[in-house]
């Protein structure tokens, strides 16, 4: 794998206040703070939530963090009178390229394909193209991307909000998918689940050209 050359952030004042929130939500859910500030320390403590944790022990606790975010009744209003309509998937599109920014980096909107439960094919435009993900570059890690941002992330809209999500991740240039309408599949059907570690940016990398060991442990 190639290097990919640092991107440098310059939070504003509203990225700096959605990483103390997140932050704050995190360390309360570990039981435990960080020494580091701003987006470092937020990637400190998920390096915390990671360690000593089974895959699904993270992915819990993430989502724990999550749902923390959103108050239940909203989350039930939503699941149950906004139904994942073209217009819905397109604005949860929209709003992610915004409220995003500060934790994966700049976005953009792209026209995809859905395929609904009766096999039809709708054209619209709920895809977000990460340009290159903060948080995949700053943490360097697969089993971090996986367990703590991408599996969390889809069973959040898909579940608790009934917006399905599907991220694919790209090792190679660090760009993202997401596609706001598509259920998510069995990560063992996907490429990400093969994915070795990223062993010129993991400091604790396997560098045998097998599956990154932290995804499933």
């Amino acid at each position: 794998m190639n290097v990919i050359e640092k991107t440098e952030y310059h939070d504003n004042l509203i990225d700096r206040v959605f990483i103390a929130l997140f932050s704050r939500k995190m360390a309360k859910a570990v039981g435990t703070n960080t020494s580091f500030k701003g987006y470092e320390g937020f990637v400190d403590l998920s390096q915390k939530i990671m360690n000593g944790r089974t895959a699904q022990q993270q992915q819990e606790l993430v989502s724990i963090v999550l749902k923390s975010l959103v108050p239940s009744s909203v989350l039930y209003l939503i699941r149950t009178f906004f139904s994942p309509t073209k217009w819905v998937c397109e604005s949860n599109a929209w709003f992610a390229t915004i409220l995003f920014e500060w934790l994966v980096g700049k976005s953009d909107i792209q026209e995809v394909e859905i395929i609904t439960k009766n096999n039809q094919i709708l054209t619209q435009k709920s895809g977000v193209k990460i340009q290159k993900c903060r948080y995949l570059e700053e943490s360097g890690c697969v089993g971090m991307c996986i367990n703590m941002c991408k599996l969390p992330t889809q069973k959040f809209f898909t579940e608790s909000f009934g917006i399905p999500l599907t991220m694919t991740p790209n090792f190679e240039d660090f760009s993202c998918e997401m596609i706001f309408g598509k259920y998510p599949p069995h990560l063992e059907t996907e490429e990400a689940s093969n994915q070795p570690c990223l062993k010129t940016h993991c400091p604790t990398a396997s560098y045998s050209s097998q599956p990154c060991p932290k995804i499933y442990n």
